[in-house]
């Protein structure tokens, strides 16, 4: 008998990746929910302030590197880089992100 593996860890994208929405979903801001979330045929995501940041940053232009840098300059705050590469693991796990 074969013991089930548990699925691997999703891995962040190298920094010259340049991470975008995938076409089957669309991100857009939320009035009602005060957030951003991803729409897609089934249903819909709501993002944390977090995750609305980076994923709207995702625009197949900018890389990784680009991004973490946008956003430590954006919040004034360095070190953020393993927060966004978990987010950007997620979000392509997810499928997200292509």
């Amino acid at each position: 008998m074969e013991i089930p593996q548990a699925a691997p860890e999703p891995t962040a994208p190298p920094g010259d990746a340049r991470p975008r929405l995938n076409k089957l979903f669309r991100l857009q801001w939320e009035e009602v929910q005060n957030a951003y979330v991803l729409l897609y045929p089934e249903g819909m995501v709501q993002l944390n302030a977090s995750a609305g940041e980076i994923m709207k940053r995702c625009d197949g232009q900018t890389t990784v590197d680009a991004l973490v840098a946008d956003l430590e300059t954006a919040f004034g705050q360095a070190g953020l880089r393993s927060q966004i590469e978990q987010l950007l693991a997620q979000a392509y796990a997810r499928r997200w992100l292509i």
